[in-house]
């Protein structure tokens, strides 16, 4: 580990590996030099698939949570809080390859974007909002001693706990759980 000098004057730790046979086990699986543009899928067995999220999101993905309250004008009690859990990338093949993952491991859709800018590569992301993104981060958070980025589980911790006690609504408003 050697330091590297970051943004703002901050001081940054790369890691740099030199094992062949590693390297030869990586490009096994299906890790490819300059991955952010050349990634698709990988050999990630299923039962290491939710530490594999968590490292993904910690590396190039987020988990945004806000108070919303565009509504409110209509009714103070329309105060919302808002989760989403991204991942991006600019390779199309890595993200709807861990869509469909997902989507076969746990039953979660998500919803994919494409980011274009001008005189730049298109970035894929793939999101999760609601109840899909609580299930994310339950499922990827499944113990408090797991290896993962501080800050990003500072903000995903609120979400992990039970509610308190289950809401109750009015007769004909069904809640879903």
């Amino acid at each position: 580990m050697s330091p590297v000098k970051g943004g703002y004057g901050t001081t940054c730790y790369r890691v740099q590996w030199s094992d062949r046979r590693f390297y030869r086990w990586l490009l096994g699986i299906g890790l490819t030099p300059a991955k952010s543009l050349t990634l698709g899928p990988l050999d990630i067995p299923d039962e290491y698939f939710a530490d594999f999220l968590r490292g993904c999101i910690d590396g190039d993905g987020s988990i945004v949570t806000y108070v919303d309250r565009y509504n409110t004008p209509k009714s103070p009690a329309y105060v919302y809080t808002r989760l989403f859990v991204s991942i991006v990338s600019a390779s199309p093949r890595f993200v709807e390859w861990m869509q469909t993952r997902i989507q076969s491991l746990r039953g979660l859709s998500g919803s994919l974007m494409i980011r274009r800018s001008a005189g730049r590569r298109d970035m894929w992301c793939l999101r999760y909002a609601k109840r899909e993104s609580l299930a994310v981060l339950r499922w990827i958070y499944y113990a408090p001693e797991l290896a993962s980025l501080g800050r990003k589980r500072d903000i995903a911790a609120p979400f992990l706990r039970p509610p308190d006690s289950p809401r109750r609504r009015g007769p004909g408003r069904p809640m879903v759980l």
